[in-house]
């Protein structure tokens, strides 16, 4: 299934180069932007709590990869590739993005750094007790979201990101539990928001 992906493209060995141009080539150039702020946003909150800013840089260009599956296609590309899909994956296919993004970026460009890859598959949902490099992608894509204007939990996020990752991620999933915007609650967001509750709520 994935290597239909690449049979008109060519690696240059440079992983953010091959990101963009993969996104690009695919006509999801938006895409490949918001990847690049991503990826800048999530270098920079790395060094800030001393966490691996090529890592984080790795998994902000890596972590939308799977934009170039199309939604009405995602359920049946997870299948393929052999993922656990959640009854909440199956009803909104768009969560299972994150998880064909992990396995995109082992299979096609060679991502072996398993911290890398676990961030870049729960950057959307974060995961129960997540690892600095979760929290690192998680707020970073947060930070540089991928619509217009400022977001609007902007400041709040910044302000709890002097303090700690987690009570930034904790500031956006609080933002989005009662913002009324959720589909359907993926059981990994449940849980670690619960966590993150206990903590800042």
């Amino acid at each position: 299934m994935l290597s239909s992906l690449v049979l008109e493209f060519t690696f240059s060995g440079s992983t953010p180069e091959d990101a963009a141009a993969f996104l690009i080539h695919h006509s999801y150039p938006h895409t490949a932007d918001h990847s690049s702020q991503v990826a800048q946003t999530a270098a920079q909150v790395a060094r800030q709590f001393d966490a691996d800013p090529d890592g984080a840089f790795l998994a902000g260009w890596l972590h939308d990869i799977s934009a170039v599956v199309p939604n009405a296609q995602r359920l049946q590309a997870a299948q393929q590739l052999g993922l656990e899909i959640l009854p909440e994956e199956e009803t909104v296919p768009l969560l299972l993005h994150q998880k064909i993004s992990a396995v995109m970026a082992r299979q096609l460009f060679g991502v072996e750094d398993e911290q890398v890859l676990h961030a870049i598959g729960c950057h959307t949902t974060l995961h129960p007790q997540p690892a600095t490099m979760d929290l690192v992608l998680f707020v970073a894509d947060k930070l540089a979201w991928d619509q217009k204007g400022t977001p609007p939990y902007a400041a709040r996020l910044k302000t709890a990101l002097t303090h700690s990752l987690e009570e930034a991620a904790w500031v956006y999933q609080d933002y989005l539990w009662h913002s009324g915007k959720i589909k359907i609650i993926h059981p990994w967001m449940q849980a670690s928001y619960q966590e993150l509750q206990q903590r800042f709520g």
